[in-house]
């Protein structure tokens, strides 16, 4: 009797080990790779199209199963005075509409998966809703975006088109006024996470 409680007794500490192994074993967290991502805003204006580049980006992306695309957490951050455009003027136009001297990056932080459809072995469209921070307005957005499993890493692809005004921006102006921003701009993303 004493010898069956004791199997007994072994037998749940090493199902409750497995269980605890398998766990940490699935859940993988990976870190942003900023000089292998980029990040682009683009938008329109009454003189041409335009584009801002990120150039400092981080991040984290959590999988409770990475070979089934199971997102648990996936968190970025981007660096308001690192968006470039090439032109300077427009540069500091851009850091003063997203209010920099107060909000030094912009913020996405999954809320909650809605779906994940495998597309192939190795590609995933991911449907999301998140907390989108910008210029410190806090909105919660969808966000749709493929993920792709390229050996150790991982590659998120998507873009989201915004109003600037949903998050209380003025679009900017430039000669006196003469050249005005349009209210509707583009993120497009391909970040790479290992």
């Amino acid at each position: 009797m004493i010898y069956n409680k004791k199997i007994w007794l072994k037998a749940i500490s090493f199902f409750t080990l497995l269980l605890l192994t398998s766990q940490i074993t699935f859940s993988q967290e990976y870190n942003l790779v900023n000089n292998e991502s980029s990040l682009s805003v683009s938008g329109t204006s009454s003189l041409h199209d335009w584009t801002i580049e990120a150039n400092e980006q981080s991040g984290i992306l959590v999988f409770q199963d990475f070979q089934k695309g199971e997102i648990t957490k996936c968190s970025l951050a981007v660096d308001v005075e690192g968006l470039e455009s090439g032109k300077r003027a427009m540069d500091k136009n851009t850091y003063k509409a997203l209010k920099y001297d107060s909000h030094k990056t912009i913020k996405f932080d999954l809320v909650e998966v809605l779906e994940t459809l495998e597309q192939s072995d190795k590609s995933f469209l991911i449907k999301t809703k998140g907390d989108l921070i910008i210029a410190g307005v806090k909105k919660q957005i969808t966000l749709n975006f493929t993920l792709i499993s390229e050996g150790e890493q991982a590659v998120l692809k998507g873009e989201k088109k915004i109003k600037m005004t949903d998050f209380d921006i003025d679009p900017p102006k430039a000669l006196f006024g003469t050249v005005t921003t349009g209210n509707d701009i583009t993120i497009s993303f391909n970040t790479k996470f290992k």
